[in-house]
């Protein structure tokens, strides 16, 4: 009885570690995919000319289809920065250096933060919901019987795209939030816009400039590399591909936030 009673107690331990265990080896399983296939997809970098049309296609559908949402919360990133430091310098007659905070933060940080975050959103998944759709549909089985590589043919401009897209949406995140955060100033606090302004390029450096753009680029490949992963190894029907959907978004915000991490710690603790 009491054998009985302590496996009966250490079941649904050993359940849980069972499934801890295969949520392990499938993270490492996937993340070793993704690393292996960014890799086949670098390698066919040199017929992305040849490919060109569609990476063009592909670097309209992820920034243009994105560029609202991107101005409509870099606006508004930029206003609320802006009143949240300016009520606390304004504690201290300090209001006219919003300008350089805002900046510094948008160029270094937020800018590709924010930016990431919304390709992650927007494309990673529509990523992960197309690529899907064509793996459980035999789509891509197709392509290796006609021995194309899904590598060059559906990955490689989907990354490239990402790698060209990012940072360019950044720079506008960031000159769109510093923007609003100056009618902010102006507005609120009664800091002229030549003061906002000339106080806000002022405190830039290069290293903010191209860690931030760095960064973008980083991100954009880590979407990428992802959102394709989670297509390419999709199964189940229509509803592995609501999972792969699901888990690009994750992983990638995830990833966004631990790749931040390490990069800031590198160009502003190291480099």
């Amino acid at each position: 009885m009491e054998a009985q009673a302590l496996g009966s107690a250490l079941f649904p331990f050993s359940r849980s570690l069972q499934s801890g265990f295969r949520t392990l080896s499938e993270s490492l399983a996937s993340a070793g995919y993704g690393l292996v296939l960014l890799g086949q997809s670098l390698t066919w970098l040199k017929v992305a000319w040849k490919r060109r049309n569609v990476v063009v296609q592909q670097m309209y559908m992820c920034g243009i289809g994105s560029l609202g949402v991107c101005l409509v919360v870099a606006v508004f990133t930029g206003m609320i920065l802006s009143i949240q430091a300016g009520r606390e310098l304004a504690r201290f007659q300090q209001q006219a250096l919003v300008g350089s905070l805002v900046s510094v933060t948008m160029a270094r940080e937020m800018g590709p933060f924010m930016t990431a975050i919304i390709l992650a959103a927007c494309v990673g998944s529509a990523m992960a919901a197309e690529i899907g759709t064509m793996r459980v549909s035999e789509e891509i089985d197709a392509l290796e019987v006609m021995s194309i590589d899904p590598a060059m043919y559906l990955v490689m401009p989907r990354v490239l795209a990402m790698i060209l897209v990012c940072p360019a949406l950044t720079v506008v995140t960031d000159v769109v939030a510093v923007t609003g955060g100056a009618v902010v100033c102006k507005s609120l606090l009664g800091v002229s816009y030549y003061t906002y302004f000339d106080n806000a390029l002022d405190i830039l450096e290069l290293k903010d400039l191209y860690s931030g753009l760095f960064k973008a680029a980083v991100f954009g490949i880590t979407v990428a590399t992802i959102g394709c992963t989670q297509g390419m190894r999709t199964t189940g029907g229509a509803a592995g591909v609501g999972v792969a959907t699901r888990n690009a978004v994750v992983h990638s915000l995830l990833m966004i936030l631990v790749f931040g991490y390490f990069l800031t710690r590198f160009f502003y603790d190291v480099a």
